[in-house]
Parts: structure tokens; sequence; C-alpha cells
């Protein structure tokens, strides 16, 4: 059993983080054993942040895999931390590779790909895809299961 008492967040009241730098990003310990490596998917479909320009909204639908060695993002603080985007001026490619980056930093995983899909500002939709190198060998790593942007047809 995983101990939890280091966490802050997890089983209390926490009030949305006033940005992503203030946001805390917790892990937990994990053990992975032998084998091939475990590939953790997180999956935000309804992501917001702001532009940086307009301050008008952005959507994406995030898809983050990862190969963890020895730290796992505990779930609530990652809602947490991609929460604090939405009051948050920023670019696409910014936001993308920031929480890619940020989760990198917090989990040292063995391997990790972040797909932002952003949906259209403008008439055009910006997809971002930021991976720290090679899949881990022997892993089984689906597809994002976002389809392209196809507009109404």
């Amino acid at each position: 059993m995983t101990d939890t008492r280091a966490l802050t967040q997890l089983g209390t009241h926490v009030d949305a983080p006033a940005s992503p730098e203030t946001a805390v990003l917790e892990t937990v310990p994990f053990t992975r054993g032998e084998g091939p490596a475990a590939i953790v998917r997180f999956t935000c479909p309804e992501f917001t942040s702001l532009c940086p320009v307009t301050g008008q909204p952005d959507f994406a639908h995030l898809v983050i895999d990862y190969a963890p060695l020895e730290r796992l993002v505990e779930s609530k603080s990652l809602k947490l931390y991609l929460t604090a985007f939405r009051n948050h001026g920023a670019f696409h490619e910014d936001c993308t590779v920031a929480i890619g980056r940020r989760i990198v930093a917090a989990t040292k995983p063995e391997w990790l790909r972040i797909a932002g899909y952003w949906y259209p500002r403008g008439g055009i939709p910006i997809d971002v895809f930021w991976q720290t190198g090679t899949p881990p060998e022997g892993a089984w790593l689906p597809e994002t299961g976002v389809a392209p942007y196809r507009g109404r047809g």
C-alpha cells in the first residue's frame, strides 16, 4: 500500500491555483517491477487556457502518456494544475510543452509524450506534439484516439 501521508491535496478541499506556476504537482511512489515499461495515460478532453493577445478562451483535448520509473503523478494535483491554465494567457504551443516539461520535472519518467489537439480559432486548428525521446522498447503504446480535425464534414 502506498503511503499518501505526504500528499497535501488528496482527500481535502483545495482551491484552484491562481496560476500554473503556483500549482503544486504532487507525486506518489511507483514500483515498476520486471518486464516492459507501463504506460500511464491522462486524457483531458476539456482543457482551457486564454489567448495571450485577446484574452479569449482556447480549448484543447490533451492526451498525456508517460512511462514512470519511480514516481507517478497524483491525479488530483494534475487536475488542479491543469485547471490553473483557465486564467493563464499563453499560446497553444507554450501551454502544451510547458505541461509536458512540468510532469517530466516532477516524475522523471523513462519517457513522456503529450498531444494537444487545439480547437480552431480563426479557422485553423493547431495540434501540438512533444515527447522526451523514443518510447520504451516493448511497451504497449496505443494511438491517442483523437481524430484529426475535419470541420463539419
